[in-house]
């Protein structure tokens, strides 16, 4: 039996993209509805993570113009996983699965079929693999490489090359709205939750148009929200370490009493240096992360709220069932 579908598409100073996003979004659901693979209620809906260009008005002026068009307006600038949190707890008062993608439409849409199939197939949760990092530099490829490896060193569970693009059903959605935590790792909490999930493999394109909204600066912040919001192995490396240079530290001991007992003690002005050098910097370096973990308890602790709708446009007769 066909159902409800949504799209969620968080967007941040997207004026340069959401109009051609909104055409070829609005062909792909069109198609689907017309082959009798989705409700002919379901949506595209857009979410503005507090733009400071026409992002939002464009979204009111597609809306006005056709109601498959959908949209959210968050009161401030939250970041791209609250943005895309708050479009999925939307959604899921409407729907029975949706599917969020990027504005740019870099993740392939020709695959969303699929994913509704793998849906219908009983998977809660579809994940899109890219299946190549071909269009990415060596450096972006290299790096997301060592990112994914990491995380799974740390003991984080997340989809090895997969961003945001998935399928979750009303269930998934249920169970994503009871991890309470601000601090927000999606591609980390979603495998959290359990049930049945399937990949969809796809190419990734180009952006066609503006500008990237993940430049390294933010995407080293997220690669460090991701790894301290799932693990605590840092700390535990910290400690084992510690107990590391302790162990030296007290061979070292031993062995200057020796020396100096038996009359051939030197003075070491390198080696002393090098130690103090070397023990100061790990000591500020296991502060820092120590602190990363506090400032995430601090921040969670205040309970302050992830996101605040200012307006919102929806017309469904399903929100109340």
């Amino acid at each position: 039996m066909k159902e409800t579908l949504y799209l969620v598409i968080p967007c941040y100073n997207e004026e340069a993209v959401l109009n051609e996003t909104a055409k070829r979004l609005l062909a792909k659901i069109n198609s689907m509805i017309e082959i009798d693979i989705i409700k002919d209620d379901s949506k595209i809906l857009f979410v503005n993570d507090g733009s400071k260009d026409k992002t939002w008005s464009i979204i009111e002026t597609l809306h006005n113009e056709n109601k498959i068009f959908s949209g959210v307006n968050l009161s401030r600038n939250k970041g791209h996983q609250n943005a895309l949190l708050a479009g999925l707890m939307t959604a899921k008062d409407y729907a029975d699965m949706t599917i969020s993608l990027d504005a740019d439409l870099q993740d392939d849409i020709d695959v969303i079929d699929k994913f509704v199939e793998e849906y219908y197939n009983g998977s809660d949760v579809v994940y899109g693999v890219r299946s190549s990092r071909a269009t990415d530099t060596f450096f972006k490829r290299t790096t997301a490489l060592g990112f994914y490896k990491f995380m799974n060193v740390l003991g984080a569970d997340v989809m090895y090359n997969h961003a945001d693009y998935r399928l979750m059903s009303k269930r998934a959605l249920d169970g994503l709205n009871q991890f309470r935590e601000v601090n927000l790792f999606l591609r980390g909490l979603v495998p959290l939750i359990g049930y049945k999930y399937s990949v969809v493999e796809y190419e990734r394109h180009e952006r066609f148009a503006g500008e990237s909204k993940y430049p390294l600066k933010k995407m080293i912040a997220f690669a460090l929200d991701g790894i301290t919001s799932l693990s605590i192995k840092p700390i535990r490396i910290i400690t084992g370490l510690g107990f590391f240079i302790f162990t030296i530290s007290f061979v070292a001991l031993i062995y200057s009493i020796i020396v100096k007992l038996i009359g051939k003690a030197s003075i070491g002005w390198t080696s002393l240096t090098v130690s103090i050098w070397m023990i100061g910097g790990i000591q500020l370096l296991s502060l820092g992360v120590i602190g990363e973990y506090v400032g995430k308890i601090y921040n969670e602790t205040k309970q302050r709220p992830r996101f605040i709708i200012a307006d919102k446009l929806i017309d469904n007769d399903k929100k109340d069932r």
